[in-house]
């Protein structure tokens, strides 16, 4: 098993659980329930937009979960930010595939 965790913060894997557990313990506080895969993809799109709270619709959740995905993929090198449209909306570009991983 890895000590360290592969974003390269030489935080270890032991101090980052920590961290995700209290991170999702203080979001269970506030919101009521513990938030599922897409609700955190949803915050992390809402907070790469960079525009703050607002009204979305089910197509821009969508295209806000893509993004999130993007963004943690462009940390291992998967993708690269490409460029940020007029609306502020950030485009990314798959630069190495993403390899399959059995979830079993």
């Amino acid at each position: 098993m890895s000590t360290s965790n592969q974003a390269g913060t030489g935080e270890s894997e032991a101090e980052f659980n920590e961290r995700w557990s209290e991170l999702l313990a203080g979001m269970e506080e506030r919101f009521g329930r513990r938030p599922d895969l897409n609700a955190l993809l949803l915050l992390i799109g809402v907070q790469e937009l960079g525009q703050g709270v607002a009204e979305f619709t089910k197509e821009q959740k969508q295209d806000l979960m893509h993004i999130a995905t993007c963004k943690l993929f462009s940390i291992s090198g998967h993708y690269a930010l490409e460029r940020v449209d007029e609306e502020g909306w950030p485009h990314y570009q798959l630069v190495n595939p993403v390899p399959f991983a059995n979830l079993k």
